[in-house]
This record gives C-alpha cells, sequence and structure tokens, in this order.
C-alpha cells in the first residue's frame, strides 16, 4: 500500500524480498512503546495501515503529542468510512495515551487527503518542513 500511488511508487521500493530497511524499521517500531503500527484487516487481507508515535515535549507545558504517519487504505476500500474510522480511532488512542496534540503532514499535492484531515478537524495551522538526508 506504501507504493500504490504516483508519490509512494517514487519513495518506496516493491522488490520480493523487501530489502532489509523495512524489516529493520518494522523492529525498530516493534520494539518501541512510544510506537504503534495500526493494521486492519478484512478476511485475513490487510486493508488498512498507520503509525503512531507519542512524542514528548518540552514545549506545551511538557505534554506529549501524537504523531500520524503513513496513513495508508487499500484502493479498494477508499472512500468507504475505513479512513475516517482508522483516523479517529487514531486520535482517541493518542488522547488515551495523554496526549494534548494529535499531528500529521501530508503532501501539498495530496489535495484529496488534506480535504479529508480538514473534514476531521486539523488545521494547517503551521508550515512544515522537511531536509531529505538520503542523498
Amino acid at each position: 500500500m506504501l507504493a500504490d500511488d504516483a508519490l509512494g511508487a517514487q519513495r518506496e521500493e516493491l522488490a520480493s524480498p523487501l530489502p532489509a530497511s523495512y524489516y529493520r524499521a518494522f523492529e525498530a517500531i516493534d520494539s518501541d512503546s512510544n510506537n504503534e503500527l495500526i493494521v486492519a484487516e478484512l478476511d485475513a487481507g490487510v486493508i488498512a495501515v498507520l503509525q503512531l508515535t507519542f512524542i514528548p515535549n518540552i514545549s506545551r507545558r511538557g505534554s506529549w503529542r501524537g504523531l500520524i504517519e503513513g496513513v495508508r487504505v487499500d484502493s479498494s476500500m477508499r472512500s468507504s468510512g475505513l479512513g475516517r474510522q482508522l483516523i479517529e480511532w487514531a486520535i482517541a488512542r493518542a488522547r488515551e495515551r495523554g496526549c494534548s496534540l494529535v499531528q500529521l503532514t501530508s503532501d501539498k499535492t495530496r489535495r484529496d487527503a488534506i480535504r479529508f484531515y480538514e473534514s476531521l478537524g486539523f488545521v494547517a495551522s503551521h508550515e512544515g518542513m522537511k531536509l531529505d538526508l538520503s542523498r
């Protein structure tokens, strides 16, 4: 699912077997109690995923925030309400963990995704910046 769109196809590697870097990342996520990899299944098949990371902060009075990353819904399940359920679950999980804020980023070219997140109450309150260190 990570490679199942134009952006993902450019930055992910869909090979069999997968590169070892994916397995190392999964092991790091799995071993860290501040990271959760959420997988939705239907009929023993994966239909959606997201990563939820809990981050302690000095700012905001030392509160925690939830970071939602890697959200993907199988193309056959889009517009079914599954994505909304998944994000609402992540927000509730962040509240359960005591987070005062939930944040995410979406590529500016993903207009539908941005409208979707806005419909859930997310606000583009900051200008996000990234520096690619892989080159």
